[in-house]
């Protein structure tokens, strides 16, 4: 197995056979979180206002994302997995919009074979069932922040990701403290970045929390994440 590792979207663009697409803090660990919680499916869409659009013409039933981090006008939740970890998903079919993982997302179904939903808290699940696959080649992308910044979270996942790929496993803690020692946390605990809650930290980095992986495929020129149980 060929395993290919980048980063940002452009990376994203160029990607080959199977591939996860990262994003940490928080898309793809707020994603996990609905789906545990009953979410029936994930439309994952690159622009906010697509996102509102695509929500208000009726297609879906509840609308969730960020921009700047916050959520923007019209949305129904923002990008929290704690906010998300106590919301009825039951039978929801999610429209989802960030400015990372579902940006990588779409720039990746022009060119990969197959897509999967990367954060920690689904990351063995993801692993276990691509190699379940059996694929000639995998694409690792950390995604970062707002597409232009690597972000210790995102890389530290690529590379926990293809050490399970390639039968190792790195020590859960010791790769928590390099994400907690980095910058991308600092946010969360800062009182004047109320869109960023102290929380979220806690559940992105619930390594392997969740048995499930998360697989997106295009149905209807729409790019659609669904639970893929063990």
């Amino acid at each position: 197995m060929k395993i290919n590792v980048g980063s940002l979207p452009r990376d994203a663009s160029e990607s080959r056979g199977v591939t996860i697409v990262i994003d940490v803090f928080r898309a793809f660990t707020t994603a996990a979180i609905a789906f545990s919680r009953g979410a029936s499916k994930i439309t994952l869409v690159a622009e906010a206002e697509d996102a509102l659009s695509l929500y208000e013409s009726g297609y879906a039933n509840l609308l969730m994302g960020e921009v700047g981090g916050a959520k923007p006008t019209g949305f129904d939740l923002g990008n929290s997995p704690h906010e998300a970890s106590v919301y009825n998903f039951q039978d929801k079919h999610i429209v989802q919009s960030t400015r990372n993982g579902t940006v990588g997302a779409n720039a990746a179904s022009q060119t990969a074979s197959d897509i999967f939903l990367g954060s920690f808290i689904v990351a063995k699940a993801t692993v276990n069932q691509i190699l379940k696959m059996n694929p000639e080649e995998v694409s690792i992308i950390a995604m970062g922040d707002r597409g232009v910044v690597k972000s210790d979270e995102d890389e530290q996942c690529a590379f926990y990701l293809r050490n399970l790929l390639e039968g190792r496993e790195p020590d859960p803690e010791s790769v928590k403290s390099l994400i907690l020692t980095g910058g991308s946390t600092q946010k969360f605990y800062d009182p004047s970045q109320s869109q960023y809650l102290p929380e979220d930290v806690d559940w992105a980095l619930k390594f392997n929390h969740f048995n499930f992986s998360m697989k997106a495929a295009v149905e209807n020129g729409h790019l659609i994440a669904r639970k893929v149980d063990p």
